[in-house]
C-alpha cells in the first residue's frame, strides 16, 4: 500500500484541479480510504425521530438529509432539508422544520433481525431484515445531483409492503397531500402566520418502478424483481414551481433515468473522496476521519442552503436551538476541516446567510450601541432571518427565563457578546489564505470591512493599548437558574475570546485588502491596532504561567485562572490563528503547558479537555497546533469518541451538532500537514516512528500538499501552486540541503530551517532531500 501511495504522489502529480479526481483514481482512492469503512447497525435505531442527533443511518446531499428509523415492519425514512425553515423569528418557535418521511409497513418482518451498514464511499444505506425464512434487502440513497431519493427492495419470498408518503404536521403548517397519474404527493407550507419573515413550501411525491401498486399505496415484492421507490422533494427556495416540479420528477422518471443518476451519484462522490485522503495506521481514526468526511459531504452544498445545527437530519419540528445558525462557534465548526482537506467546494454556502443579514446587523450597530459596522445576534437563519428573539410576552419571558424583561437589546439574544459578527470572519479568512480567490476575497469583503467599522468605533485606547470593554467570554443573560438575576455578571474586560478574534479580523484586514489593492488609507490604523492590542493575560498557578481568560471579570469563575480552554481557543488558536509555536514560541509555551494539565481534571477516560458539552472539535486540533505529544492526542480522542458517540459514526456532543464532524479531521490534518501561521510545516506533530502519508491536503498560500513518513524518514514533498503565490516552508530535513524540482526538471538547492521560493500558477514542486 505504502509504496503504491508513493508512486502516486511523485509520478501522478496533478497538473491542474481539473485533473485532480481522475489522477487519483488510477489509484481507485475511494476503495483505498473511505472504502475501507462502513458503519453497521444490529438494532433498530432507539434516537430517531429526535430534536437532536439521529443515531440511525444518514444519507444526504448536502440539501436532502435522510435518516432510516423504526423498526424492520415498521421503516420510516425520515427526509429533511436545508432550505425548509418556519421563518419566525422568536425562539423557541422558528427554525429548521421536518417536511416529512416515507413509512413502510411490512407485516411479515414484525420482530425480524436488523442488519444495515452506511455504505460511505458510495453514499447508500444497505438493509437486510430477516425472519425465520424471510428476507428482505433495503437499498437507499440520495441522488448526490438531484433532489431524488431511491429505495430499492428485494425479497427472497413474496411479501406485501404498504407504503404512505406523510408530510409533518401542527406548528401552523398548512398540508396538503393527493395522486397524480399514479404518483403520490403531500405538501407542507409555513405561511399567512404574523411575524414570518418569509413562506417556506416543500412538496414531496413518489412514484413505483417494478411494480403497480394498489389501492392505499400496497405493493407486493417477489423474487428476482426489484421494486423501486422514487422519492422527489422540492422546495420554493429551489423553484417557483415547486409542487409541480416534485410531481413531475417522480412521475417522469423512468429506469432509464435512474441509471443514469446512480452513475452521476458514483462519479461526485468518487470526485469527493479524490479529494484529499490520510494513512495513519491507526484503523480506529481512520474509520471516524472518513464517516466525517462522509457526514459533512451528506450536509452541505454549493449553491444550497447552509446547514444548521444538525444539517439536514432532522426528523421532528422543535428542533434544538432551532437547529438555527448559532454564531459563537456552532455554525462555524463544522467547515474548519473542509478547507485543509480540499473539499472548498462544499464551503460555498457559509457566507450568504451572514451576507443577508448586514443590513439588520447595521441597523443594530447604530440603534443599540451608536456606531458603525455590524452587530450580530447569537442565532440567525438563512435570507435575513434572526431566529433569537425573547418571547414576545413578559408572561412567557418569565415562564422560560424567570425575568419579565423581554426586551433586553431591543428584544434580541446578544447574550453579552459583541463578538458573533466577528467570529465568522475566521472561516473567511481560512478559505482566503487557503485559495487566494479574488472572487471570494471581493464577495465577503464588505462583510469583513463592517466588522472593521465596528471595532474600530468599539475598541478603546487607553494607556497605550486597545481594551475591549463589555464583550463577554460566555453567554450571560437571565435563565432560571439564575432564577432571572445576571446583570451582576456583566463586566468583562478584555476577554481573551475578544482580543484574539480583533486582532484577527485586522490582520486579516491589512491581508486582504493589501491583495485586492483597497482602503490603502486605512491601513495604517489597521496595522496600530494590531501591534497595540491588549496582551493575553497570564498569571501564575502554583509557581507556573497559565493563561487567564478574562483580564478582569465580575464573574468568580472567570476572575480565577482556568488556563486554555475552549472558549479562549477560539479566539487564539481556532479560528483566531493569532498564537502558535511559530508566531510566539514563549507564549505557545504557556499554552502547552496549561494543555498538559488537562489530564489532571479528568476523573474518567473521555473528560480530557472537557468536551463532553462541546468543544471535541476545537480542543484536540488545538492541542496538535500548540505541539502536545501526538500519541498522546490521539489517546484521547479515541476514549472520547468511545465515550459519546453514535453506530452512525457521528460523534456527539451535547451542546450541539455537526459541528463535531471536524473533529477528527482537523486533528489528523493538524498532525500532518500545518500552515496556518503562513509556514507549511510537513508532520510538524507526529511521531515520526510511525508510518503515515498524506495526499493532496490544501496549505495556505493555496498549495496542494502531499508526502509519506516511512521508517522515520519523510519521503518526497509535493507541492501544487494553484495560486502562484510565494511558498514558505519549514525545511522537512533540519540541517540538510533540498532539492527543488520545478515541473519534474532541477531547479534551486534550498537551505536552512526555513526557506521561501517563488511559484507560478499551476506549477508542480518537488522537495527531495538531496543527501
Amino acid at each position: 500500500m505504502n509504496a503504491v501511495f508513493r508512486t502516486m504522489t511523485i509520478q501522478g502529480f496533478c497538473l491542474s484541479m481539473a485533473l485532480l479526481p481522475g489522477l487519483l483514481q488510477k489509484v481507485n482512492a475511494q476503495e483505498i480510504y473511505a472504502g475501507r469503512y462502513k458503519a453497521v447497525f444490529t438494532s433498530t435505531p432507539r434516537k430517531v425521530p429526535t430534536s437532536k442527533t439521529p443515531d440511525g443511518p444518514l444519507a444526504g446531499n448536502g440539501d436532502i438529509g435522510l435518516t432510516l428509523g423504526g423498526d424492520p415492519d415498521k421503516l420510516r425514512f425520515y427526509l429533511g432539508k436545508n432550505d425548509f425553515w418556519r421563518a419566525y423569528p422568536v425562539y423557541p418557535g422558528g427554525g429548521i422544520a421536518l417536511p416529512g418521511w416515507l413509512e413502510m409497513n411490512i407485516p411479515a418482518l414484525a420482530g425480524a433481525d436488523y442488519y444495515a451498514e452506511q455504505i460511505q464511499d458510495k453514499a447508500q444505506i444497505a438493509a437486510r431484515f430477516t425472519k425465520d425464512s424471510l428476507s428482505v434487502s433495503v437499498k437507499t440513497w440520495v441522488s448526490a445531483t438531484t433532489n431524488t431519493v431511491v429505495v430499492e427492495l428485494g425479497t427472497n419470498r413474496p411479501c406485501s409492503v404498504d407504503f404512505a408518503l406523510k408530510a409533518a404536521e401542527g406548528n401552523t403548517s398548512v398540508n396538503a397531500e393527493g395522486v397524480e397519474a399514479g404518483t403520490h404527493w403531500v405538501t407542507r407550507s409555513f405561511e399567512n402566520t404574523p411575524l414570518l419573515a418569509w413562506p417556506s413550501h416543500v412538496a414531496i411525491a413518489v412514484k413505483v418502478l417494478g411494480t403497480t401498486p394498489g389501492n392505499g399505496g400496497s405493493i407486493t415484492l417477489k423474487p428476482g424483481t426489484q421494486t423501486t421507490l422514487v422519492v422527489t422533494m422540492y422546495s420554493n427556495h429551489d423553484s417557483k414551481d415547486w409542487k409541480q416540479k416534485a410531481i413531475t420528477g417522480a412521475k417522469t422518471t423512468t429506469p432509464a433515468k435512474l441509471n443514469q443518476l446512480r452513475k452521476e451519484h458514483y462519479a461526485w462522490w468518487a470526485k469527493y473522496w479524490s479529494r484529499s485522503s490520510v494513512q495513519i495506521g491507526d484503523p480506529f481514526l481512520e474509520k471516524y476521519y472518513y464517516a466525517s468526511q462522509y457526514l459533512f459531504g451528506a450536509t452541505s452544498r454549493a449553491g444550497k442552503f447552509a446547514p444548521g445545527i444538525w444539517g439536514p437530519f432532522i426528523t421532528r419540528d422543535s428542533a434544538a436551538w432551532g437547529g438555527d445558525y448559532h454564531l459563537n462557534y456552532n455554525y462555524q465548526a463544522p467547515y474548519w476541516a473542509a478547507y485543509s482537506s480540499n473539499h472548498i467546494d462544499e464551503t460555498d454556502n457559509f457566507d450568504k446567510p451572514l451576507l443577508d443579514y448586514m443590513q439588520s446587523g447595521k441597523q443594530h450597530a447604530k440603534e443599540l450601541l451608536g456606531i458603525r459596522g455590524i452587530y450580530y445576534p447569537v442565532g440567525i437563519g438563512p435570507m435575513g432571518l434572526v431566529t433569537t428573539r425573547w418571547p414576545l410576552t413578559a408572561d412567557e419571558m418569565e415562564k422560560r427565563y424567570a425575568s419579565r424583561e423581554n426586551t433586553i437589546d431591543g428584544g434580541y439574544k446578544f447574550l453579552g457578546q459583541k463578538i458573533n459578527a466577528v467570529f465568522s470572519v475566521g472561516n473567511m479568512l481560512m478559505r482566503f489564505y487557503s485559495t487566494y480567490d479574488a472572487a471570494y476575497a471581493r464577495k465577503v469583503y464588505p462583510y469583513m470591512h463592517e466588522c472593521a467599522n465596528f471595532w474600530e468605533d468599539y475598541l478603546k485606547f487607553e494607556n497605550g493599548r486597545y481594551v475591549i470593554y463589555m464583550d463577554h467570554y460566555n453567554e450571560v443573560m437571565p435563565n432560571l437558574k439564575n432564577k432571572g438575576q445576571w446583570r451582576q455578571l456583566l463586566g468583562d474586560f478584555n476577554s481573551t475570546l475578544s482580543v484574539g478574534l480583533v486582532k484577527m479580523l485586522f490582520k486579516g484586514m491589512i491581508d486582504v485588502s493589501g491583495f485586492l489593492n483597497v482602503d490603502t488609507e486605512r491601513r495604517p490604523k489597521w496595522e496600530h491596532i494590531v501591534k497595540h492590542m491588549s496582551q493575553f493575560t497570564v498569571r501564575e498557578v502554583d509557581g507556573k504561567p497559565s493563561l487567564k481568560g478574562v483580564e478582569s471579570s465580575p464573574s468568580p469563575i472567570h476572575s480565577g485562572v482556568e488556563g486554555l480552554a475552549r472558549v479562549s481557543i477560539h479566539g487564539l488558536v481556532l479560528p483566531g490563528g493569532v498564537c502558535g509555536p511559530v508566531t510566539d514560541p514563549a507564549f505557545n509555551q504557556v499554552l502547552l503547558g496549561d494543555v498538559s494539565r488537562w489530564k489532571d481534571k479528568m476523573k474518567a477516560p473521555g473528560e480530557w479537555a472537557n468536551t463532553l458539552g462541546n468543544g471535541v472539535e476545537t480542543c484536540f486540533p488545538a492541542a496538535v497546533r500548540v505541539g502536545y505529544d501526538a500519541d498522546e492526542v490521539m489517546k484521547q480522542l479515541t476514549d472520547r469518541i468511545k465515550r459519546q458517540s453514535l453506530p452512525n459514526l457521528w460523534i456527539t456532543a451535547e451542546g450541539g451538532g455537526i459541528e463535531t464532524l471536524s473533529a477528527v479531521p482537523l486533528t489528523i490534518n493538524e498532525m500532518m500537514m500545518q500552515s496556518y501561521e503562513g509556514v507549511i510545516r510537513i508532520f510538524p506533530n507526529w511521531n515520526r516512528t510511525k508510518n503515515a502519508s498524506f495526499n493532496q491536503l490544501r496549505a495556505y498560500g493555496a498549495f496542494l500538499v502531499s508526502s509519506d513518513l516511512q521508517e522515520g524518514k519523510i519521503g518526497v514533498v509535493k507541492l501544487w501552486s494553484e495560486a502562484g503565490r510565494p511558498c514558505r516552508i519549514e525545511n522537512p530535513w533540519p540541517g540538510r540541503p533540498v532539492q527543488l524540482l520545478r515541473n519534474g526538471k532541477k531547479a534551486e538547492r534550498l537551505s536552512g530551517s526555513t526557506f521561501t521560493f517563488a511559484t507560478s500558477p499551476g506549477e508542480r514542486l518537488q522537495l527531495i532531500d538531496s543527501l
